[in-house]
């Protein structure tokens, strides 16, 4: 997931976060209604699909996993990526372009959205425990710390069949990045944008992948980027007790420890107007 799997999600031109009551905020473009959100209740994990920059659609969708293990969806659905009332049993949610999946409780994934690409082929998944979508692939994680992927591997972002001992994916447009246990990131894909120079990484806890820009969180509670930086989505050195991040196309979202939202990179449809947001809190 673009994202932390709970607290905070990124989309090409919104944010959302998850406050500690179960109910949720939103922040930027709404003309396909992604940020109506007002209403939601008991939600314990958001996602935000996103969008490639060069593909200006302005069209999005919000994905809201509740406690009772349904699903909420808003925004635009013109490949039926909103379509999942009908979920049960689900323990987590992520988004992509035109897409959504879901995790359900005995490791096998629901996915509702466009298929043309292959990113929905989810159906013979097991044993998956966490879940992260890109613009045209999706990638799974493994019980026993492997990874899968489904769609276009045009960069070689879904060659991630070698990674062991892994705790955590995330995918961009034409990248997947994850993080192992001894707290390194390994990173497949285009090259070019530097979103997969994360060699040097260490002491890394969680991280999230944008467009083209990678951001991962140490224990210590600051935060490396990674990637493009044209609308200085990577400018994020100087924040301190970070506990989640989360990537959009072009800006970046952080969760400080005390339940208050940084952000980074463009604002142009005000997603990064998250200054007065309070009571982010990441699911127990």
């Amino acid at each position: 997931m673009r994202g932390s799997a709970s607290a905070l999600a990124a989309g090409r031109r919104h944010s959302v976060g998850r406050r500690w009551d179960g109910t949720v905020l939103a922040a930027g473009n709404n003309d396909a209604g992604e940020c109506r959100v007002e209403r939601w209740e008991g939600v314990v994990a958001v996602a935000a699909g996103n969008v490639h920059t060069a593909r200006n659609t302005g069209k999005s969708h919000t994905v809201g996993l509740r406690s009772d293990g349904t699903v909420l969806a808003t925004g635009w659905n013109g490949d039926g990526q909103c379509d999942v009332a009908e979920w049960r049993n689900v323990r987590a949610v992520a988004a992509g372009w035109r897409r959504t999946l879901g995790l359900l409780g005995d490791g096998t994934v629901l996915a509702a959205g466009r298929r043309s690409e292959g990113q929905c082929e989810v159906q013979f998944w097991r044993e998956i425990v966490a879940l992260a979508c890109g613009d045209w692939h999706s990638v799974g994680l493994r019980a026993d710390g492997s990874a899968l992927a489904v769609g276009i591997n045009s960069r070689g972002q879904c060659d991630v069949y070698g990674w062991r001992d892994l705790t955590a994916v995330a995918a961009g447009y034409l990248h997947t990045v994850a993080l192992r246990g001894d707290g390194r990131a390994l990173a497949t894909g285009e090259r070019t944008t530097g979103a997969c120079d994360v060699d040097q990484w260490e002491d890394v806890v969680a991280l999230t992948a944008g467009s083209y820009h990678t951001v991962g969180v140490t224990a210590h509670g600051r935060v490396l980027a990674a990637g493009d930086n044209s609308q200085g989505q990577c400018h994020v050195r100087d924040w301190q007790d970070i506990v989640a991040v989360a990537a959009g196309s072009i800006h970046t979202l952080g969760l400080r420890a005390d339940g208050t939202v940084v952000s980074a990179g463009n604002n142009a449809n005000r997603q990064c107007d998250v200054d007065s947001w309070s009571g982010i809190q990441l699911s127990s």
